[in-house]
């Protein structure tokens, strides 16, 4: 199982609307992309169904852009990916032939989705923006 580009891209645009989240001013889609190595026009399209998922809120004017919708630690990675793949992206077709070993794959298969949907769920925006920077912390050496 993979991590879509898509929801890659559009958890990092996150990411960087969560950096800016204490200052309340919008970012521009040029600002984020950017910053993150997005290519702009992708990023719009991201946007724009982060937006429609409740995510984001946009701005519109000379000052606009794009902010979190809700408070960072409200918003977990779960969200950001049921909103961009939608609740059954990874579900697995029903089996040609029900057999005893293909019931067996499919429950395995579903109780792998549904450990990774928890891990998922665990995390929110704020706390990997928190992870994030002890570990720029912990990069930073100090020379005598």
């Amino acid at each position: 199982m993979e991590l879509s580009c898509k929801t890659e891209y559009a958890l990092l645009a996150l990411l960087e609307l969560t950096s800016h989240y204490s200052q309340g001013t919008p970012l521009q889609i040029r600002q984020i992309a950017d910053k993150q190595g997005i290519p702009d026009r992708y990023l719009e399209q991201l946007l724009a169904t982060l937006r429609r998922g409740g995510l984001v809120t946009s701005q519109r004017g000379a000052k606009g852009g794009y902010r979190l919708a809700r408070e960072p630690w409200r918003i977990t990675l779960l969200d950001a990916i049921a909103c961009l793949e939608g609740t059954k992206a990874n579900h697995q077709k029903e089996p040609a032939a029900k057999t005893v070993e293909s019931e067996i794959v499919t429950e395995i298969w579903q109780e792998v989705r549904d450990r990774t949907a928890e891990a998922w769920q665990r995390y929110t925006l704020q706390e990997v923006c928190d992870r994030r920077d002890a570990r720029r912390q912990s990069d930073i050496m100090y020379y005598i």
